[in-house]
């Protein structure tokens, strides 16, 4: 029984590891934009680019609920990312990953 235990903690940190790695990859692709970067309209990048908002939407759509973006100017700073990687980092913590 111990080592299901020990197998489910390492599954919990590899799946809290990954979900770190594609927030982080989110915020890169989203500095890119305002670098002029535009996503593609169609091909695997397009695909790719569609999956990674898929994938991390619904993570973040129940932060941003909470705490909306702050409007600076121009420019709108998503805190909800932020929020999710202290989220993570404590359950990794609390996990011992």
């Amino acid at each position: 029984m111990i080592g299901a235990g020990n197998a489910l903690l390492q599954v919990l940190c590899v799946v809290l590891t990954v979900a770190t790695i594609l927030l982080f990859v989110r915020v890169i692709l989203s500095w890119a934009e305002l670098l002029g970067f535009r996503r593609p309209y169609s091909g695997p990048f397009r695909a790719i680019l569609d999956l990674l908002d898929d994938v991390t939407e619904p993570a973040l759509r129940p932060l941003r609920a909470l705490i909306p973006p702050i409007r600076a100017g121009g420019i709108g700073l998503d805190l909800s990312i932020l929020i999710a990687f202290v989220i993570l980092a404590v359950l990794r913590s609390a996990l011992r990953c």
